[in-house]
């Protein structure tokens, strides 16, 4: 019993022993977890640096993909408006409306005979133009692009179709492969020269103007317009075809040997497919996907007969003439500001001709189911669809041109007098 109480004894002594000789190990332990919490949260700042390092990383394949997502709902904008361009507007039966009343071919063709027996007034058109848009037409602009030192400065005040703005260095380009940049002298040699604008629109059909259209001293036709098949309506010679990239006649037979290939450059990549038709080389696969439609792959002209339209034409149409609002930054599209080819076209005559003539011009938008143009099935509730031209303004530009006697209508589409 005494060794069992002795034991407990000194158990009990070793026991307050251990915990007196244990308070300040005890202190000594907490400070120890001190010190390891405190390594823990040293150690903190480096493991949210390494997070965010990784953040870091990680954002440029974030942001490719934000990049890729913008690019496949533009493509995917872009594909419908072309699907909704191309086959959305309705069709129209062409057998039953290009019927014509033939008197009213009778009296189209004596108005036509008319205009080219009277005798033609010197430097009429521009003089009639200068009076009408005072201050707003320029009486000495050139027609196209010159190869000139310190070319003027209106024509890289804006971007295209405006002008060349940051795209001097590719005009330059394009001019150094062209051998000539004038109106040829051969087409100036006549003292008064007669121009006709040719453009597509289906009343042309059925009038059986082409003898007499085939009489003007220039002819300027538009885009793909064909003369293969319609030549008893449309005549068929060419001295200018007026076209952008896009609208660009697929065919060989819709060039003829004399005519005169006008570019109107709209974007970046028409520079580079202007170049690859001068210099009858093949376009990049990757440079057609920029295209809204099918490009030409070459043209078979000499580039002696190429030349580049002065953007200052269109400048002077869109913001000078009809008075258009002048481009602003836009993420998609642009707004209606551009005039189509066929008004450009009428401007451009207007400083190449002393008297000018147009033949397949108007837009009747309130008979949505008449021909849009002479050569294909195509509504005219089709304009109703595009979003880049002013049609209404265009109408009232034309028609007021007739009205005051400064073109001829000779389809009577825009204004009839006959």
């Amino acid at each position: 019993m005494r060794t069992k109480v002795a034991g407990g004894a000194e158990r009990r002594a070793l026991h307050q022993r251990t915990q007196a000789a244990a308070a300040p190990a005890g202190r000594a332990t907490l400070n120890d977890n001190s010190s390891v919490k405190l390594r823990i949260d040293c150690s903190r700042p480096s493991l949210q640096w390494y997070i965010c390092a990784q953040n870091k990383m990680r954002r440029p394949s974030l942001l490719l993909k934000d990049i890729l997502k913008c690019m496949l709902l533009v493509f995917g904008v872009w594909i419908l408006y072309i699907l909704k361009l191309n086959y959305i507007s309705e069709e129209c039966d062409m057998k039953e409306k290009h019927f014509v009343d033939p008197d009213r071919i009778k009296r189209a063709q004596r108005r036509a005979q008319q205009v080219l027996q009277k005798e033609c007034r010197p430097r009429f058109v521009k003089t009639a133009m200068a009076q009408l848009f005072e201050h707003r037409y320029s009486l000495d602009l050139a027609p196209f692009v010159q190869k000139v030192p310190g070319a003027s400065e209106s024509e890289y005040k804006y971007d295209p179709p405006f002008g060349f703005h940051t795209f001097s260095n590719k005009v330059q380009s394009l001019l150094e492969i062209l051998p000539e940049h004038d109106f040829p002298e051969h087409l100036k040699a006549k003292h008064c020269q007669r121009c006709v604008v040719i453009g597509s629109g289906g009343i042309l059909y059925g009038l059986e103007l082409g003898h007499s259209l085939n009489q003007f001293d220039i002819v300027i036709r538009l885009n793909s317009a064909p003369v293969e098949g319609y030549s008893e309506h449309v005549g068929n010679k060419t001295t200018i075809r007026m076209t952008y990239p896009e609208g660009a006649p697929l065919s060989d037979a819709e060039y003829y040997a004399n005519d005169l290939f006008v570019t109107v450059l709209f974007k970046s990549v028409d520079f580079s497919w202007l170049q690859a038709m001068v210099k009858n080389e093949t376009l990049p696969f990757w440079i057609q996907l920029f295209f809204w439609k099918q490009v030409a792959e070459k043209i078979p002209l000499p580039p002696k007969h190429f030349r580049i339209l002065n953007p200052v034409i269109i400048k002077e149409t869109a913001f000078d003439i009809l008075q258009y609002s002048e481009p602003q930054s836009r993420f998609w599209g642009r707004d209606k500001n551009v005039p189509t080819i066929g008004v450009i076209a009428v401007v451009l005559a207007t400083h190449l001709c002393d008297e000018v003539s147009l033949a397949g011009f108007g837009y009747d938008l309130s008979q949505p189911r008449m021909p849009l143009h002479y050569f294909d099935n195509l509504c005219m509730a089709a304009m109703n669809w595009q979003t880049m031209h002013n049609v209404t303004a265009e109408t009232k530009f034309l028609q007021k041109l007739v009205r005051e006697g400064v073109v001829t209508d000779l389809s009577g589409g825009i204004h009839c007098e006959f």
